[in-house]
């Protein structure tokens, strides 16, 4: 048999090495005839969302071209439309010169490490197909590049000697594969399901599966079947909604989930714009990152903050910079953070808030007046702080709870106020400031809307879900966004929220009779425009974009109105 070409006795002592290893294994939470497989325990669930911020990684070949990993791939995408800028013969060839040197798992964990990071989670295959660790089932693999060494490894036992806990992202999704998504496709998932196989066979304790199915169905991945294997191999595993199976928790992408307390989520999160390393692309400051952070938290969610290391295995020393501020930050106020829940109050374009036990974290984003007025609550204020210094006057009636500080201590980024309870705020039911848009629930309509999908129509730009958006097709250059506010009425400021910062030229138009007329002109939106203007009086408002670099999408439209005692 040691001479079968076939290559069957090894595959024959493959599969006796994991009946051995899973009858040795203890019975852990799987029962015989249950399908508890399908979800992880809930102390595991519990465990992973007190550490609410993690490390995501994309990193391969690909950095020695500075393009997207993957979705640059020039050639066929079996499943999905679209062709990639690099050609196949060129991007399937890369790891041939990959020699990233200067790569250092320990290093990498560290930087972790000082962010306040707890968890990390590690690209081992994506879309492209290549294999960041040793597979014994493929050629196109790290192992094979001149580099040579196991990064799948490396990584593990950096983490289990820091104990920081670690995760492996997985693409289902195999654009190079010869079978994925043929009449053989069948190969492919037995392929698959080896190489997860080995993942978590052969690399020690692993928290995390991070699954990246495009939108495939469990049928496509076989996934209760994969799904069975892998939670008795990793019994205490946390597995996401990727794999055609809502699985343990959702994963909102490059965006900021919505409140959901009921069900856990975690937000996945490019530090700069590329998930994978691309020479000076624009990066969050640190007032974007500790935002982005405290309103994922609030929404009680997960953060999981991608970085890009270069081609030489370094990641890049600005990104470790903000990376260690967050850090700096975290040292300070992380009690608001860690081990908190989401509420009582519902985040807003004031701020967020999260609770743990009788203590409530305040965090205030934006002022937005002299005093910020939360809804009332049915406990009782004992006591109040300010984390980040100073004095606060709180205020609690039957009707609201009114917060206010001196100008001299509210903080830019963030204002911390801590509220004691005379009871535990997980007893709350979470509460929400009314929409101060005028365009709130009003009717809309829109010139374009991306593939029809439910979460991408018109009328999400303005509502207060900010999980939603209104969102084009791919291509588009020229696009406009309406708003029938029912009857006349008077604004005089407008707030905007743009993904991707695609937008180069707009403006704002009000109806007059059968004409639109501009009363506002603008070139960039980004994440956070706001302006104010001469008040305007009309029922029927238009956001016009005149030219975008591809389709635009639009997080959020509000319109303002004059607030009281001003002209």
């Amino acid at each position: 048999m040691l001479k079968n070409k076939s290559g069957s006795f090894s595959v024959t002592i493959s599969l006796c090495f994991v009946v051995c290893c899973l009858s040795a294994l203890p019975a852990g939470r799987i029962k015989a005839g249950t399908n508890d497989y399908l979800n992880a325990g809930e102390q595991n669930i519990q465990a992973w969302r007190e550490m609410k911020f993690g490390l995501f990684i994309h990193w391969g070949p690909v950095s020695l071209k500075g393009t997207e990993i993957g979705w640059s791939r020039g050639g066929e995408r079996r499943g999905r439309t679209g062709k990639g800028s690099i050609p196949v013969e060129v991007y399937d060839n890369l790891y041939k010169q990959f020699n990233p040197v200067k790569f250092d798992a320990a290093e990498w964990i560290q930087v972790a490490k000082d962010a306040g990071m707890k968890y990390l989670v590690f690209t081992s295959k994506h879309h492209d197909g290549f294999s960041m660790f040793d597979s014994k089932v493929t050629e196109y693999k790290i192992s094979n590049s001149p580099f040579k060494r196991d990064v799948v490894k490396e990584l593990a036992d950096a983490c289990h000697k820091a104990g920081l806990k670690l995760g492996y992202y997985y693409s289902p999704v195999d654009w190079y594969h010869p079978d994925y998504r043929t009449e053989n496709h069948a190969n492919y998932i037995k392929f698959m399901h080896s190489q997860l196989r080995e993942i978590c066979s052969n690399y020690g304790k692993i928290d995390i599966i991070w699954f990246d199915g495009l939108g495939g169905s469990a049928k496509d991945w076989d996934s209760e079947n994969l799904f069975k294997m892998i939670r008795q191999l990793q019994p205490n595993v946390i597995i996401n909604n990727r794999a055609g199976l809502p699985a343990d928790h959702d994963t909102p992408e490059q965006r900021i989930g919505k409140f959901q307390n009921d069900r856990p989520w975690e937000t996945c999160m490019t530090i700069c714009r590329q998930w994978a390393w691309k020479p000076d692309d624009r990066m969050k400051s640190f007032k974007q990152c500790i935002q982005t952070l405290v309103k994922t938290v609030g929404g009680d969610g997960n953060l999981l903050f991608n970085v890009g290391p270069m081609p030489d295995g370094r990641i890049e020393s600005r990104q470790v910079q903000r990376l260690r501020e967050m850090g700096a930050w975290l040292n300070k106020y992380g009690q608001s953070i860690y081990s908190t829940r989401g509420g009582p109050f519902k985040p807003g374009t004031w701020g967020a808030s999260t609770h743990q036990g009788n203590d409530v974290y305040i965090h205030v984003l934006n002022w937005p007046d002299e005093q910020l007025t939360l809804p009332a609550i049915p406990k009782k204020i004992v006591a109040s702080s300010v984390l980040t210094g100073g004095e606060a006057s709180v205020k609690q009636t039957d009707e609201a709870i009114e917060i206010s500080i001196p100008r001299a201590y509210r903080q830019e980024i963030d204002t911390i106020i801590k509220l004691q309870l005379d009871g535990p705020a997980g007893e709350l039911a979470p509460v929400g400031l009314p929409s101060a848009s005028l365009a709130f629930e009003k009717k809309i309509r829109a010139s374009n809307v991306y593939q029809k999908n439910r979460h991408y129509g018109p009328d999400k730009a303005v509502d207060d879900d900010p999980a939603t958006r209104w969102a084009t097709d791919t291509g588009t250059k020229h696009a406009w966004l309406e708003v029938d506010l029912g009857k006349a009425t008077t604004f005089n400021q407008v707030k905007i929220a743009e993904a991707y910062d695609r937008v180069q030229k707009f403006e704002l138009q009000y109806k007059s009779g059968t004409q639109w007329k501009t009363f506002l002109n603008g070139t960039k939106i980004g994440a956070d425009y706001s302006k104010e203007f001469e008040p305007v009086t009309a029922r029927q408002v238009r956001l016009n974009i005149l030219d975008s670099t591809d389709g635009p999408t639009i997080w959020e439209f509000q319109l303002m109105a004059p607030k009281e005692g001003s002209k």
